[in-house]
């Protein structure tokens, strides 16, 4: 697919993603500016693509909510060559295995970097690796939005001047080709929506506003 034809099918596999109802789309207390930024978002594709790349890191502190709503802005702008520093490849889990050594004194210590290495046993993370973590992460995306996503990496894939094709090939095969065939639909994922309003309902129990 072309980048014209890859962005149609982004905004369309996106295009019903509810915004967070949540205050809190970006779910974490660091930098307030950057959070009023996306809180006060009210669509994605509005989003100036200059406001993303300086939040580059934005994604890894968002709810899983912001995190599948802003998405789509991200893939598009770096489809359209505008990020610099933004990269959502990173964050849909296109990461290099590889172990570093840093000399600190007279010893040299051996860190683990990538999908392999452990998320934060020190935070109660136990033996979660960032590869497990990434998945998670990316579990919130229905059959369509993650097709969209395999055309994307595939296409980032492909560029001439690609310097992470082996990784993308890795997580495609591990991860986003099973999504794109066997995750939920939007369509189940909107009659589960529906089905259990309805069942909240005859319970008597107030249903948010804005949860469809």
């Amino acid at each position: 697919m072309d980048k014209t034809a890859i962005i149609e099918l982004i905004r369309v596999a996106f295009s019903q993603v509810p915004r967070p109802h949540s205050p809190f789309p970006l779910g974490y207390d660091g930098d307030l500016e950057a959070a009023d930024l996306f809180r006060s978002a009210a669509d994605w594709q509005a989003m100036d693509p200059a406001v993303l790349d300086t939040n580059y890191d934005a994604l890894g502190f968002m709810s899983e909510g912001g995190f599948r709503f802003f998405m789509p802005a991200y893939l598009i702008a770096d489809l359209n060559q505008q990020l610099d520093s933004a990269d959502p490849s990173f964050h849909l889990g296109v990461l290099f295995d590889d172990v570093i050594e840093v000399p600190v004194g007279d010893k040299v210590f051996e860190n683990r970097i990538g999908p392999s290495q452990l998320f934060g046993p020190r935070g109660g993370y136990g033996a979660m690796t960032v590869g497990d973590y990434v998945r998670y992460r990316n579990s919130v995306f229905t059959r369509e939005e993650a097709a969209a996503i395999v055309a994307y990496l595939e296409y980032r894939r492909d560029l001439p001047d690609a310097v992470d094709g082996d990784a993308i090939d890795a997580v495609l095969e591990s991860f986003w080709r099973d999504r794109a065939e066997n995750a939920p639909t939007s369509d189940a994922l909107t009659e589960h929506l529906r089905a259990e309003r309805e069942y909240l309902e005859a319970l008597g129990v107030p249903v948010p506003e804005g949860d469809s």
